[in-house]
């Protein structure tokens, strides 16, 4: 069965850092789930420079919520990442890598949502758009070096596909992800980030065993844009196709909520709507 989880992002201050992580756990535990995905960030509790004995924190304040910690991600990958043209930028984002690795293997984890870099990033406008080929180069280098560190951690880097305009179809990611010739590189699958140039049940199917993750989100095709991001059950992600390709290819890890709180008003309000509609996908209810 699938942990039901929830991205600490989901949470008003999880993106500056400012919501307390034993907040965190309280909350996702009484609004019905499972698990959560740990976030590290510049700043806050848990960032690349977190040692082992804060982890054993954690870890501690979860099991005494009865909650479980399943998954890792970060969004430093925007400032620095491993397929950056600039060598400097490389240099960091293979540092920070290396740290979240470690991390994540403290936190008892077995995923690291992992972005290699990107040719664009539509948040960001002044950011100079990157060479395809360079991107691909430099990730698939940088990937290389760390994975022999993440096999002998026992964690898996799962590339997510995300809005970058890199490994834009799932042979492609696939290709890639075999590229690497690591069980410790796996694909982590945003189902809302497909629908504008794709179908997650298709690429869940495709990627079959390099699925290392799922992120549960919903997305408006007609929007088209970042506006179309809506609450889970109201966009056009097929959930009965997507929760049967996700047991058709044996996936047993978290599907893990990511749902920023774009609410006007009472914006925790939107992480406990996901529990109840996942409840449903999940067939909980």
């Amino acid at each position: 069965m699938n942990l039901k989880s929830i991205n600490y992002w989901s949470y008003p201050g999880g993106f500056d850092g400012t919501f307390p992580v034993a907040s965190l756990l309280q909350t996702a535990k009484d609004q019905g789930f499972d698990a959560v995905e740990i976030c590290i960030g510049i700043s806050g509790e848990v960032t690349p420079e977190t040692t082992q004995a804060q982890c054993e924190d954690i870890l501690a304040k979860a099991h005494s919520v009865g909650i479980q910690v399943a998954s890792v991600a970060s969004g430093l990958y925007w400032g620095n990442a491993i397929g950056d043209a600039d060598e400097s930028s490389r240099a960091i984002a293979l540092r920070q890598l290396d740290s979240m690795l470690q991390i994540t293997a403290w936190l008892r984890c077995k995923t690291l949502l992992t972005i290699t870099g990107a040719v664009d990033v539509f948040f960001m406008p002044d950011r100079p758009v990157q060479d395809y080929a360079s991107v691909e180069k430099y990730s698939r280098e940088g990937l290389k070096h760390l994975a022999p560190k993440a096999e002998a951690l026992g964690v898996r880097m799962g590339l997510e596909n995300v809005w970058n305009k890199f490994l834009l179809s799932p042979s492609e990611m696939a290709q890639f992800i075999d590229s690497i010739e690591s069980a410790a590189v796996g694909a982590y699958v945003d189902v809302a980030n497909v629908l504008p140039y794709g179908y997650p049940e298709q690429w869940l199917r495709y990627l079959g065993k390099r699925v290392a993750g799922v992120h549960f989100k919903d997305f408006r095709r007609a929007v088209g844009t970042g506006e179309g991001f809506v609450d889970l059950l109201e966009g056009d992600v097929n959930w009965p196709e997507v929760m049967k390709a996700i047991s058709e290819i044996g996936y047993e890890g978290p599907v893990v909520a990511e749902m920023i709180p774009h609410y006007g008003h009472h914006p925790i309000v939107r992480s406990a709507n996901a529990s109840r509609a996942m409840d449903a996908i999940l067939g909980r209810s």
